[in-house]
This record gives structure tokens, sequence and C-alpha cells, in this order.
């Protein structure tokens, strides 16, 4: 015979089971179904924990390797470079790009990230606060495959909730390079005939992308540790020196950390162009500052190239070589100046 008081009670507690775990189910997915309205496809679970937790450290090259060695590692790690894959997701770059800057963006601004989602922390989200309270109504796209993922979109999040346009896209690169001469470097680098060198390839691909998707869009490129203390939108077509001769009051050095340039600018392409004719990536800085210091140089006073250079102080005034006297005690009245 059933017992139909412990058969109703059994039924109560299986169903109030059932709502329970519904409850703490909406509560951990919240993310999830927001993030499943704004960027599809979702990622299986499988990625999420190689965006989330994926070390770009170990994808450097041998140190002291020579140069047949080197690609002979790289051809081995190809299928690790995610960067470099074409698939769905990331052959919804163009589309998602244009959307999402139809927004009423009143300037528009990139950034790169190559490294893991989990390393995006404090000190890229106060750049990112940084820009947005300088420039409020600006929309940001992070150019990132490890930031387009769950894990991503809930570090954007409290920007998001903040009510500030960034979005982070996983970049194509066939298309960001198509029509310049990164086009083919990239098929060589793809095939494993490049050599990577002993710098982080990561770090020449976002030296790279940065011109790319300037000449693509037209806006500013700002790197993730920039603090802005001013709107740019009053700047056009312009590059910073990082160093000056205080004698002449020429610069010595320009950077490629902030970059403001309209779409299809010529000096773009002029990077574009050196980055592939002189690439070389067992020294830091050649395919980045020292590049864009190399070919303005060569430029001179050439006209047809309408850009300005603007003073350290205008992006960079801490010298990054002296930052650290910023946390010590003097010891001299030399020192003590900055």
């Amino acid at each position: 015979m059933f017992n139909h008081r412990v058969l109703k009670r059994a039924k109560i507690s299986f169903f109030s089971l059932i709502t329970f775990s519904a409850i703490i189910f909406l509560i951990h997915c919240d993310d999830l179904i927001h993030y499943d309205s704004t960027h599809t496809p979702l990622r299986s679970m499988q990625e999420e924990n190689e965006v989330g937790k994926g070390n770009h450290g170990v994808l450097v090259a041998p140190l002291n390797a020579t140069e047949e060695e080197r690609i002979a590692w790289f051809r081995g790690k190809l299928h690790e470079f995610k960067i470099l894959k074409s698939d769905e997701l990331s052959r919804q770059f163009h589309a998602r790009v244009l959307g999402f800057l139809s927004h009423e963006c009143e300037s528009q601004f990139f950034m790169t990230w190559v490294s893991p989602a989990g390393s995006f922390g404090a000190r890229e989200l106060l750049s990112i606060e940084s820009l947005f309270k300088a420039s409020p109504k600006a929309c940001l796209v992070i150019l990132s495959r490890t930031l387009d993922s769950i894990h991503g979109y809930r570090i954007l999040k409290p920007l998001l909730d903040g009510g500030f346009r960034v979005q982070a896209v996983t970049p194509d690169l066939s298309f960001l390079f198509k029509g310049t001469p990164a086009k083919a470097w990239l098929n060589e680098l793809r095939k494993g005939k490049k050599d990577p060198g002993e710098v982080s390839l990561f770090q020449n691909l976002s030296n790279l992308m940065r011109l790319a998707v300037l000449y693509k869009y037209g806006g500013v490129y700002l790197d993730t540790d920039f603090v802005v203390l001013k709107p740019l939108t009053g700047l056009r077509n312009s590059i910073g020196a990082q160093s000056m001769d205080l004698g002449n009051k020429q610069w010595t050095r320009l950077n490629n950390a902030v970059l403001i340039f309209d779409m299809n600018h010529p000096l773009l392409l002029r990077f574009i162009n050196e980055f592939v004719l002189t690439f070389n990536g067992n020294r830091w800085g050649h395919n980045g500052p020292y590049l864009v210091s190399r070919v303005v140089e060569r430029l001179g006073k050439r006209p047809g190239f309408n850009f300005t250079i603007l003073p350290p102080m205008a992006f960079y005034p801490a010298d990054w070589i002296k930052i650290g006297g910023l946390f010590r005690k003097p010891k001299t009245r030399g020192s003590a100046k900055w």
C-alpha cells in the first residue's frame, strides 16, 4: 500500500528542489543571458577555459635558439596561436564593429588585448574608465579573442552597467590586413614560414593590428595602461613624441602607444609596409616605437602626409625609465627633479 502522505511530501520536496535549483541557475547565469543577447555565437566551456586561463608566456620561442630552430618551434606550436585562426566568430568582425560603432558614437577608440582574459585587471579597467570620464559618449572596441567571451563579458560588465559603450570583438586578421602588404606577410606566418623571434609574437601582432584597424576605420588607438586626462576629440592625424632633445627641441623618439588617424591615412600604410619589410621579432620595440620613428624620420617634411607630431607632454609626460622615482625618496637634490 502507498503512503499518500509520504508521497505528497516527496513531491513537495522534489518540486521545491527544482524551484531552488532554477533560482540558483538564473542568479549565476545572469551574465550568460545578457551575453547571449549581444555576442553570438557562444563559446564552448572548453574554449572558455582556454581564453580565461591560457598562458601566452609559454608561446614565446626559446632563448638563444637559431632562426631555423625558432621556425621549427613555431610550426610545432602554430595550432596554439588562436589569434591566427579564421573561424565563424572572427569572420563576423567587420559586421560587429560597424554595428557597434553605429550607436551614436561621438568618437571611436580602439585597444588590443592579446593576453588571457584573466590578466585584464584593475589597471586596464582604470584606463578605460579614465577614457570614458574624459569622453563619456565615445565608443571603444577592444580587439581581443580572449575578452570576446563570457569570461571577458563579466570582466567588462561593470563598465557596461555604467552605461559606457565598450565591446570586445574577435579580430579577423585576414580582413584587417586585406589591401595592405600585411596580408601576404600573414599568409606566410600562418604557413609557419616566418621566424617569430624571441620577443612575444602576440606583442608584435598587436603592433600591426593597431595600424591596420585605424587604416580600416580611423579613430584613436590607445594602449591599455594609459590614464586619459582630457578629451582627444580635437586631435586629428597625430602621433606623440616620447622624448625630445632639450637643446634643439627636436623629437628623438616617437611612440605608437597613442595613434590618432583618419581612415586610409597614407602614413599608416607606410607604417604597415615598414612592418612587413623590416620585421624582426628579436628586438623589442623594433616593430613598434622604433618603427614609427624610422618611418617619420625618413619622410622628413615630404608633402602629402598631413600629420602632427605632438610633444612628450601630450601623451608621455612621465618618463617610463624614471617612473620608479615617484615611489622612492630622492637621494640627492638632482634626483628630486623629474
